[in-house]
Parts: structure tokens; C-alpha cells; sequence
């Protein structure tokens, strides 16, 4: 049988991880959203797309939680945009409502299912998640670095004029404005990108990372970024669900690690079948040290601003 997956919000993110997942067809989607018809509707879309890809995934949509039951990972994507000179921490409120909802039904319908959180602001809404469900950490899990990471290697290929797949690049802290982008541990080929490019261009690469969800709302003015976040909360869940063992950057609660504790933090993490296995705990600089825990100390206000 084929694995369940049940991605949460039917707008642009949600509704692009599941046209991802129905692509693939290694697993069966459920799309779930408050708007009656629309998950319907983009469900029975993407069922259709099944003859032209050969995917035999089955894709249906609902307004209630009753068909997600027995998920073995939900995608949570639910919650309203940001707008054009909105940052993530406007949204905090209103989605704080949203997220403590849809993780009330999880906790109810799959008490064993792997949350990825795709909310912002992001970390803290893996707090309001963790804390509602009352999951350990391993299940509730937030895709923050795999995205940043993305559009950091997105830069430095196009920079460089080299392969993408040759790019690997690590982005820690918060999803927000105080992100922490490792170039000492972003490589191409395995060379470190310090030892390619001149301090003034990773400074710009660092700076565009940092701002790359601001610049493509600013660009679409009515909306912000979907595809990259709904291929990278992807990325993830089959490195889950098919047990890889994939070492990628992803929001965890931290317990110690890199001297923090009880915050949600960008960091390596080792993703397979219980969700997260391993922090993988670098050494950092004086520098990177500091930064990291001025971006915890960040999401730490927010935590406490959510109120649950």
C-alpha cells in the first residue's frame, strides 16, 4: 500500500506539494482546506493528471478532517500570505489561530503521523504545532534551511556558471530576517565557496538569501513564493517516509544543541523514518555562534508572543 500523505491548505503552497506528490505517485494525497469545493476541485484536477504521468496515486479533497485519518505525514501549509510590506511576524496572530486548529484534528485523526510545518512565521509555528499536539520533537518538524539553502545554491550557481547539483549550501537560525547562511560549509563540488568567490559577492549572495522571499513578493505583489517552499517540504517528506537518512537544514526543537534549548532553530538535521534522528551539530565561529543565538533568541519572543 501505498503511504498517506495529507497536505493542509489548498492555496498556492498546498496545492503545489500536491501536484508534486500526484507527479511522483509514490504515495496517496489527501487535500484538505476550509474553503468548500476548492480542495475538491484541485484534488480531482490532479487525480486527471494521473494518464498523462502514469501515476496511480489517488488524490482527493475535503473540508473535514475524517479522510486524512491514519496520515503518516501531513504537510501544513494553512494560513494566510504575506502581502507586500507585510514581514512574518505580522502574520504571527492570525495564523497562531489557524495552525492551533489544524493541529488539534492531526492530534485527534493521526496522533503517529510526521508534521511538516510550511506556516509562517515558521518556527513558530512548529511551536504552536509541537505544543498543541503534544508530539515529541522527532514528529513535528519545520521546512525553513531546505528552502533557504535552495535559493543560497540558486545564487551561487548562477554566479559561478556551474550545475546547481554541484551546489550545497547550509543556511541555519530562524526563517526570517536574522537567518544565519554558512559559507564556510557551503561548497561547490566540495570546495568552499570562501575559497571561489570574493568576500563582496558572498556578501551579496548571504544579503539576496536573507531577503529571497521579500524580493519575489515584491515582484508578484499579490502573493508570495510556492513552488521552491512546496518542493522543498517535499524533499523532505520522502526523505521520511522513504527512510533516507537525508541530512538537510530543517527547523527542530532544540534540546542543548549548539547551546540552545526549548526553541525552534534552524539546523542540520538527519531526516528518516521517525522523523528527525539526528541533530548534526557543526562547529561554528565566535561569529556564527553568536548569530545563531541572536536568531534563536528571535523566535523565542515569538513563542512566547503565541500565547500557547
Amino acid at each position: 500500500m501505498r503511504k498517506k500523505i495529507t497536505v493542509v491548505g489548498a492555496g498556492n503552497v498546498g496545492a503545489s506539494a500536491a501536484a508534486w506528490l500526484a507527479e511522483k505517485g509514490f504515495f496517496d494525497v489527501v487535500l484538505v482546506d476550509v474553503i468548500d469545493g476548492m480542495p475538491q476541485g484541485k484534488a480531482l484536477d490532479l487525480l486527471q493528471v494521473g494518464p498523462v504521468t502514469g501515476s496511480d496515486a489517488q488524490v482527493i479533497g475535503t473540508n473535514d478532517y475524517g479522510p486524512t485519518a491514519g496520515s503518516d505525514l501531513f504537510i501544513v501549509t494553512a494560513g494566510i500570505a504575506r502581502k507586500p510590506g507585510m514581514s512574518r511576524d505580522d502574520l504571527l496572530k492570525t495564523n497562531t489561530g489557524i495552525v492551533r486548529a489544524v493541529a488539534e484534528q492531526i492530534k485527534k485523526t493521526s496522533p503517529k503521523a510526521i508534521v511538516i510545518v510550511v506556516s509562517n512565521p515558521l518556527d513558530a509555528m512548529c511551536y504552536v504545532m509541537k505544543q498543541v499536539t503534544g508530539f515529541p520533537r522527532e514528529q513535528v518538524i519545520g521546512m525553513a534551511g531546505v528552502l533557504d539553502s535552495a535559493r543560497m545554491s540558486t545564487f551561487i550557481a548562477q554566479e559561478l556558471g556551474v550545475s546547481v547539483k554541484n551546489v550545497h549550501s547550509f543556511v541555519l537560525g530562524g526563517h526570517g530576517d536574522t537567518m544565519v547562511p554558512l559559507p564556510r560549509y557551503t561548497t561547490v563540488s566540495g570546495v568552499p565557496i570562501t575559497e571561489l568567490l570574493p568576500k563582496n559577492k558572498i556578501d551579496a549572495i548571504v544579503k539576496r538569501t536573507a531577503n529571497g522571499g521579500a524580493e519575489i513578493v515584491s515582484l508578484l505583489k499579490t502573493g508570495s513564493a510556492f513552488y521552491a517552499p512546496s518542493a522543498a517540504a517535499v524533499q523532505m517528506a520522502e526523505a521520511i517516509l522513504f527512510d533516507k537518512k537525508h541530512i538537510l537544514p530543517c527547523a527542530v526543537w532544540l534540546q542543548g544543541e549548539y547551546g540552545l534549548k526549548e526553541v525552534y532553530c534552524g539546523v542540520p538535521a538527519k531526516l528518516g523514518s521517525k522523523g528527525l534522528q539526528q541533530v548534526i551539530e557543526l562547529t561554528l565561529s565566535s561569529e556564527e555562534k553568536a548569530a545563531l543565538s541572536k536568531s534563536a533568541e528571535a523566535v523565542r519572543e515569538l513563542q512566547e508572543i503565541t500565547g500557547v
